[in-house]
């Protein structure tokens, strides 16, 4: 009965995988019946022999991961995680895994040279309790022959592509290796361990998961806001990232070491801020603040950063040709969030760059108001746009966590490369200019005092005006959730004139200024004001609001101030005119325009004095942002003495409208309606219409519209057919020769196809 009972579990066991001489067995076994038992056991033992393990398939589970992970958006077909998160896969085996004394090594590995000194490589025993804050595979079950293994990448773990292997353990301390394939690993925001984790789902959605958003440019009085489309999640960008940081001179010069380094997000943002422009290396985008673009796009016309990152991947890491501020802080809003490290654009209005560190801007006006350029480096830009990346710093003192300023325009060099940050905003706010990195540089841009001097016969004169809160106005980021604009200037600075304004800024200066300068012009200035003791006041007004293409009508408000150490009688005036083309850097070209006026003012009078820009004074003379600087310089004939007063104009160009008329589905057509008008009293030539947008257009679709006559509209009819689900934006830009930048944007959102 014992015989049968054993040939039945031995047929049993055959069944299963067991090695076919078990039923040969049965004559040992009949033999030994009336033996002892113990040569029972030993036979046993010798002839139960287990099959080596061995891997038959496995499935990474990449959809369920993605989704689990936030980065569904960037596709399925890949397994694509974040650090310091459980990702789960199936092992299936020629045979039950056996956790007794089957032994299973993981094996991940990342870089050129991959060690586990250098945090490059990591190998982890599979067990059933996971380990904390260390690689571990476990939690894991089995059914038949297929295992389900958890794995946990640390939250201080190397980014990057990851190749994934396993160790299975054989006799005689022997094993064999079986790949798993590969995944990408990146930041977690989700994460509390890691160091960019934003305790905010709001704040994810936005600052990772949203891709388009605006830009701000303008002046300070009339911000306007431009559609950006991110593309952070368009299936190649991501490659496009690491491929980047692999074109870094960090990497040229060290690859082991630069990867081992990509698990610190400081390291990598000041990587990327070097990367984004190309003035040290083969980085994305050429700068150029000049006005022949004919070598490549004009700065207006890029509509968002995806066509720039493939066209530079595309072409080997050659620079794309052109950007300015706002076109490399798009881009590396971009390449941020696709990483995981929350981020966002900033724009500054009034922007100083300040390069001898003494924050002071000096510019400078002759008696006939021509701005006049100045041998420094120093200047004041119309606007200026960096980046903000949300990390704890665990290089600085407790408290200045949160936004850090990164700024890739090449401005000025930081450890020998064109890089910027990142610098605390709670520190710039402070004026704690001694923290790392580049802080004193960033504190300038939002602080400085601009001092604006008469020159004649070459020479400084008379100080025109010291303006203590004309620099960093408007400081400017999309709202949260919204298409508005948030004004986040406070966050920069405590209010101009305040008291903890001025000794902040006092504070920041002792620390800026060298001692050998304690007495410099700008500390002898601050507690001067008798330059702003005149007995008028003068205010340029725009009548109406300025477009391109037609006259610009002005208005000089001028009034007496009643002070006893004034003249008493009339005041007479010599009022002179200028305006120059404005450049986006901060500097004019020669006057377009000039008038004089003759002024007397009695006590307690006022004048409004109408003024007019014709338009055949400005037409062909203006840069593509079409910025026009009107200044005048008021002598007083009774003292001698100027004043100066100043407006910008920013040209507002036609306006374009997108409407869409029906419900948006993935995989349906979807129409959409564009309309322009021109509105100008010149016909627009060679117009060019490009449509972009992440989820909506696989790239981008671009018509020839050629010329629209001045007066004329065109509606033109588009048709295309959404790819993704969820809130989407369609971006417009048309541009001729004429006008480069008229842009629109519709906002849409795509619902999921109906069953038919």
């Amino acid at each position: 009965m014992e015989l049968v009972t054993l040939r039945n579990h031995a047929q049993a066991m055959n069944r299963k995988g067991f090695p076919g001489p078990i039923l040969s067995c049965a004559g040992k076994i009949r033999t030994l019946m009336s033996g002892n038992i113990s040569g029972l056991f030993k036979v046993s033992q010798e002839t139960f022999q287990v099959a080596a393990l061995e891997l038959r398939s496995v499935d990474l589970q990449s959809p369920r991961n993605n989704k689990g992970h936030h980065t569904q958006e960037m596709g399925l077909k890949r397994l694509i995680v974040r650090r310091g998160q459980l990702f789960n896969l199936q092992l299936n085996f020629n045979r039950p895994f056996q956790p007794q004394t089957d032994s299973i090594t993981f094996v991940a590995e990342t870089g050129p040279e991959p060690t586990e000194l250098l945090g490059t490589r990591a190998s982890f025993l599979l067990t059933q309790a996971r380990q904390e804050k260390v690689w571990s595979a476990s939690d894991f079950t089995i059914d038949s022959n297929s295992l389900q293994v958890s794995l946990f990448t640390p939250a201080n773990a190397v980014i990057g592509h990851y190749t994934l292997k396993i160790k299975i353990s054989r006799d005689q301390g022997q094993s064999v290796t079986y790949p798993l394939g590969n995944f990408i690993l990146l930041f977690n925001p989700w994460s509390a361990e890691d160091d960019v984790y934003l305790p905010s789902e709001i704040l994810l959605q936005e600052y990772i998961m949203k891709d388009y958003g605006f830009v701000y440019k303008g002046r300070e009085s009339f911000v306007t806001s431009w559609p950006w489309n991110y593309g952070q999640f368009e299936e190649d960008i991501i490659d496009i990232c690491f491929e980047i940081l692999n074109k870094s001179l960090y990497f040229l010069k060290n690859p082991s070491k630069d990867y081992s380094q990509r698990n610190d997000v400081v390291y990598v943002c000041r990587v990327m801020s070097a990367m984004i422009n190309s003035n040290d290396d083969s980085g994305v985008l050429q700068g150029n603040w000049g006005e022949d673009y004919s070598k490549g796009v004009s700065p207006l016309e890029w509509n968002g950063s995806v066509a720039i990152l493939r066209q530079w991947s595309a072409r080997g890491g050659q620079p794309v040709k052109y950007g300015q501020c706002w076109v490399f802080a798009s881009v590396m809003c971009t390449v941020m969030r696709c990483l995981g490290v929350p981020t966002r654009v900033v724009s500054n209005f009034h922007s100083a760059h300040n390069m001898d560190g003494n924050l002071t801007i000096d510019t400078y006006y002759d008696q006939n108001a021509e701005m006049l350029p100045s041998e420094k480096q120093d200047k004041i830009w119309n606007f200026h746009v960096w980046n903000e990346c949300w990390m704890i710093r665990k290089d600085l003192p407790p408290g200045y966590n949160g936004w850090q300023v990164l700024d890739p325009t090449p401005q000025q060099t930081s450890s020998g490369l064109f890089c910027c940050g990142p610098a605390s905003v709670r520190a710039i706010k402070e004026g704690e200019v001694h923290l790392a990195y580049d802080t004193p540089f960033v504190y300038a841009e939002v602080n400085a005092d601009e001092v604006i001097w008469l020159l004649r016969d070459g020479e400084a004169q008379e100080i025109l005006a010291h303006n203590t809160s004309s620099i960093g106005k408007e400081i400017s980021t999309k709202m949260v959730g919204s298409d508005q604009r948030q004004d986040i200037t406070g966050s920069y600075k405590y209010p101009e004139g305040s008291p903890e304004e001025r000794s902040v800024f006092m504070k920041a200066s002792r620390k800026m200024l060298r001692p050998k300068r304690a007495s410099s012009l700008l500390l002898d200035l601050l507690g001067s004001r008798v330059f702003e003791d005149q007995p008028v006041q003068l205010q340029l007004h725009l009548a109406r609001m300025p477009v391109w293409g037609q006259d610009v009508p002005l208005t000089l408000h001028v009034w007496r101030v009643p002070e006893r150490a004034h003249p008493r009688g009339p005041i007479r005036l010599v009022v002179r005119f200028c305006a120059q083309p404005l450049l986006h850097g901060g500097g004019t070209r020669k006057p377009l325009w000039r008038q004089m006026v003759h002024l007397s003012l009695d006590i307690g009078k006022e004048i409004q004095w109408p003024l007019l820009l014709p338009y055949n004074n400005y037409r062909n003379k203006l840069t593509d942002e079409k910025l026009i600087r009107v200044s005048g310089i008021a002598e007083v004939e009774e003292t001698g003495r100027s004043m100066l007063v100043l407006k910008d104009l920013s040209l507002e160009p036609p306006l374009l409208s997108i409407e869409v008329s029906e419900r948006a589905e993935v995989g349906n057509i979807l129409r959409v309606h564009i309309t322009l008008t021109n509105t100008l009293m010149v016909a627009l030539n060679n117009c060019t219409m490009v449509l972009e947008g992440s989820g909506l257009i696989n790239g981008q679709i671009v018509k020839d519209l050629g010329t629209l006559m001045a007066g004329h509209t065109i509606r033109i009819q588009v048709d295309f057919y959404p790819i993704k689900t969820g809130p989407r934006q369609l971006q417009v830009l048309i541009s001729s020769n004429e006008v480069k930048e008229i842009k629109g944007y519709k906002d849409i959102f795509v619902a999921a196809a109906t069953a038919s």
